[in-house]
């Protein structure tokens, strides 16, 4: 029913996350970001940012042609609508999922991922920029600790997409580990998430396209992910 053009990435296993919880039909599409396969004309065709990951799903709601999504957070927002899960259906619960969602997108996600360029990928350890980006991931910790104090997910009882899509993002870089030891509620919160059986099927997605993952990026693979420019 849906093909997830996908990467054991951050991003990607937010949506393997979502299909394994829901038990949906999907179809795991790999696109090796290392190899450029992101650039080729027919996953343009459908992710035009040339990022992974994105969906087609063949069985929209409305019944007809084929819908692609791009951006995982549209992608999360797409699925919950489709299936009516995991996230509320009042007013006021699906504002709370939205706003940390977003939260997610535009702040936890971007910094992370910062820190984790300046910290493991860069070229040149350049200490403004390390000690900004781990600041500002630190930062975001706190916050989303102060959120889950007194909750079990970050909507209240419920699990969402919400969680979804943070959980990827905790402290994603092996090679440049954060000090998680401040963030109390953010670690039982992570604990019980990675001790749902949907969230060991999704993990266990990656090493069916990438054995490697994990190894060092070859200089040609740093080519492909970090300098690209205009096309």
């Amino acid at each position: 029913m849906i093909d997830l053009y996908y990467w054991p990435t951050p991003n990607g296993h937010k949506i393997t996350l979502f299909l394994e919880e829901a038990a949906l039909d999907y179809t795991l599409r790999p696109v090796n970001i290392g190899k450029g396969e992101q650039f080729a004309p027919d996953y343009l065709a459908i992710s035009p940012n040339n990022k992974m990951p994105a969906i087609v799903d063949h069985a929209p709601a409305d019944g007809g042609d084929p819908i692609s999504v791009f951006e995982s957070g549209a992608i999360l927002l797409y699925l919950a609508n489709k299936t009516r899960q995991f996230l509320p259906a009042d007013v006021r619960g699906h504002t709370i999922v939205n706003e940390w969602l977003f939260w997610q997108m535009g702040g936890l996600g971007p910094m992370t991922g910062q820190y984790g360029h300046f910290t493991v990928y860069a070229p040149e350890k350049i200490p403004y920029a390390i000690e900004r980006y781990t600041k500002e991931t630190l930062r975001l910790l706190g916050v989303l600790d102060q959120r889950l104090a007194g909750r079990a997910f970050i909507a209240g009882d419920e699990y969402t997409i919400a969680d979804m899509a943070c959980y990827p993002w905790i402290n994603p870089y092996t090679k440049a580990p954060l000090d998680l030891a401040p963030f109390a509620n953010v670690r039982r919160w992570h604990a019980a998430i990675a001790a749902r059986p949907a969230t060991i099927r999704a993990y266990a997605r990656g090493p069916e396209v990438s054995p490697q993952g994990g190894a060092p990026l070859s200089d040609e693979e740093k080519r492909v992910l970090f300098g690209q420019g205009p096309r």
